[in-house]
């Protein structure tokens, strides 16, 4: 089974936390691979995950201009099924995971664990483990 964790970050704090759920999924015994949003150019990129996860930080109360184009693209793919998962980082406010989950589950069909993990920025140290724990979780659904 394989998992896809797609990223979009300003300052490499989403992309930390994807790598630290990738960590989670991979410790499972799943082969998973890490894409920054920005070089994602066809729907055919998400094919052939049993799972995928999308992270991006907080920019404006909003989800990133490159995470929304992939998501744009993913939606144009039968993700109806697929395990999934959202993340991110933030400052302030921190809405972008929740928006990213909210899509998944509500408008892609994808059957996605508990909740949304996010995590502000200053933060990630002390949530490493948390964040690992949300691969895990994600891989458990996978595997059931």
């Amino acid at each position: 089974m394989k998992a896809l964790v797609v990223y979009s970050t300003r300052t490499k704090n989403t992309l930390k936390i994807g790598e630290l759920i990738a960590d989670g999924i991979s410790s499972s015994g799943l082969d998973v691979n890490i894409m920054n949003a920005r070089v994602i150019k066809k729907p055919e990129e998400f094919q052939g995950y049993d799972a995928l996860v999308f992270g991006s930080a907080t920019e404006g109360e909003d989800i990133m201009w490159p995470m929304e184009q992939a998501l744009n693209l993913a939606k144009e793919v039968d993700l109806k099924g697929i395990v999934g998962g959202s993340f991110g980082s933030y400052g302030w406010s921190g809405e972008a995971s929740e928006l990213i989950y909210n899509t998944l589950k509500n408008s892609f069909g994808m059957d996605m664990v508990s909740s949304f993990f996010r995590v502000k920025a200053g933060e990630i140290e002390v949530n490493e483990e948390a964040a690992r724990e949300y691969g895990r979780e994600i891989a458990r659904k996978l595997t059931k």
